[in-house]
């Protein structure tokens, strides 16, 4: 009877902790919750954001690793030397709007920077929208100005800037490709397929895209971007799940990071 009670007892501990830690859980705000056939995401209130958390610790060829926007959930990253390839962790609703919510790896820079990576989602079953990013931003704040070159959960390519702190993003989307995938395939064997390679090249005030889909050399995808980002500025890789509390996972492999014009590769 006593060990009865005493098992009782403990289920009824755990219960109760559980209920607890349920009750503490941050919400999510409603313009937070990702679109759908319900629901549509707005941008966050003009006065909302959320202090970012960064540790100044080297991780591979960057400077330090910050949760931009601090997203519900924490985010993390490795490196792994031998393969070459940062694994990044990131819950976040998003990276648009006027705010962002992503973990990065960063470094300091000033000047011209060529910046590129293999991308791939070990997780074939995550949002459709998530977005591994290569970024060159003002600063770590959440509303920063910035350029993004995004590789999406579904294989779209955005290239994107916020002109100013707290402005909202424009971007431009490039669908590409057009073998499709074999029937029963999962849809970011889409995304491993066909873009394999992306990057983002800042030539003095202009921004390209450059993407490799076969491994072939990088080829510039459209017109640059034009957006006066002064030095220092922060330039890296990212991951955001575009779930507010939801952590998801991606991989970038082959990263090149040089602080010149012209040597995407």
């Amino acid at each position: 009877m006593i060990r009865a009670l005493s098992v009782l007892s403990a289920i009824s501990l755990l219960a109760v902790t559980a209920i607890a830690e349920e009750a503490t859980k941050p919400a999510v705000p409603d313009w937070a919750i990702p679109g759908s056939a319900t629901h549509k995401q707005v941008p966050p209130p003009p006065d909302f954001h959320r202090t970012t958390v960064t540790v100044e610790a080297p991780i591979g060829i960057f400077d330090g690793q910050s949760d931009v926007g601090a997203a519900l959930v924490p985010g993390s990253a490795t490196y792994d030397a031998a393969t070459r390839a940062y694994t990044i962790n990131s819950a976040g609703y998003n990276i648009w709007y006027s705010r962002d919510e992503f973990h990065f790896l960063w470094k300091k820079m000033s000047g011209d920077a060529s910046l590129a990576a293999d991308v791939a989602f070990p997780d074939a079953n995550g949002y459709s929208d998530r977005k591994a990013v290569l970024v060159i931003r003002q600063n770590l704040d959440d509303d920063a100005k910035q350029v993004v070159v995004a590789l999406h959960g579904l294989g779209m390519i955005q290239l994107a800037q916020r002109p100013a702190k707290g402005a909202l993003t424009k971007d431009r989307e490039f669908r590409v490709g057009g073998r499709g995938r074999p029937q029963g395939a999962s849809p970011d064997s889409l995304v491993n397929d066909l873009a394999k390679r992306v990057g983002l090249e800042k030539r003095g005030n202009r921004f390209a895209l450059f993407v490799s889909l076969e491994g072939e050399p990088m080829t510039q995808f459209g017109p640059p971007l034009e957006l006066d980002i002064d030095g220092p500025f922060y330039v890296g890789i990212g991951f955001c799940s575009h779930l507010p509390d939801v952590v998801d996972t991606a991989v970038l492999t082959n990263v090149v990071l040089i602080n010149k014009a012209g040597k995407v590769r």
